[in-house]
């Protein structure tokens, strides 16, 4: 069964996890069908060392869905007001999947607001024929009549379909909101294409993290991000797929310690 983390609330509704203090803040976005727990492993390693916060992105946990369909632009202006409200100055933002494509637009369209930005299985620049795939499944999930599982073989190797990540994703998609689910993973599918060339002009530190056997978010995606961003880094993880924070959990917390540990405005 899940265990659901303790949630506050912004005016507008968004559920969000607040934990930890330190001279750092770091706001965590989770993927397409997941919630704020997808971060567990991370919320318990890092609020030992700053300020967490993690958000149920529209539609996903407990927070409401967008008033109307929206693209990415209408995800990454939803984030700019809990920004807003939260009030805690410039902070570090990591997003996983769906979140990385918000943390880039967050970086891209208000980069005052960030102080440095990490890419956790982000997606750049699909080929055509891995867009074409994409927007069916876009189509799909839409339709409301879709296989809630399907995603699992993707993110997953077989060997791992016993583990507690395993389970853990597997629930989290068991529960999502269909609406959420559907609204979130359309503007996923063409959120590739909207802010991709914002990365010369990003002069925050910036990491691209994901597995090497991450076949949607590959590792030739990160690092093109990396080397076209002044102070990217690419880590890839060997050995570990889509849901490499929670199958790889000490590795993936070591490099964002090492990325909040680089100095704002100096190579990495």
């Amino acid at each position: 069964m899940l265990q659901t983390l303790h949630r506050s609330r912004t005016s507008s509704g968004t559920a969000y996890l607040d934990r930890g203090r330190g001279d750092e803040t770091i706001v965590l976005l989770h993927g397409v069908g997941m919630r704020l727990e997808a971060w567990r492993p991370q919320i318990e390693w890092l609020a030992d060392r700053c300020r967490v916060i993690a958000v149920d992105l529209p539609g996903h946990g407990l927070s409401p869905p967008l008033c109307e369909p929206a693209g990415l632009p209408g995800f990454v202006g939803w984030f700019k007001g809990v920004l807003d409200e939260l009030d805690s100055g410039p902070v570090n933002v990591a997003g996983h999947s769906m979140g990385a494509l918000i943390a880039t637009g967050i970086v891209a369209a208000e980069p005052a607001m960030v102080r440095r930005v990490a890419l956790l299985n982000g997606v750049h620049r699909r080929s055509v024929e891995a867009r074409a795939a994409v927007e069916a499944r876009a189509d799909e999930i839409g339709s409301g009549v879709f296989d809630r599982e399907a995603p699992l073989a993707r993110w997953f190797d077989p060997e791992e379909r016993t583990g507690e990540a395993y389970g853990l994703v597997r629930e989290l998609l068991r529960v999502v909101d269909a609406d959420g689910y559907a609204a979130a993973y359309r503007a996923f599918a063409t959120g590739d294409t909207v802010y991709p060339d914002c990365w010369p002009s990003v002069r925050c530190p910036a990491l691209f993290l994901t597995g090497d056997g991450d076949l949607n978010s590959t590792p030739a995606m990160a690092r093109a991000m990396a080397a076209a961003a002044p102070l990217g880094r690419a880590v890839i993880v060997p050995g570990h797929r889509h849901m490499v924070n929670l199958t790889a959990p000490a590795t993936v917390n070591d490099a964002l310690a090492d990325w909040l540990t680089s100095e704002v405005g100096h190579d990495i």
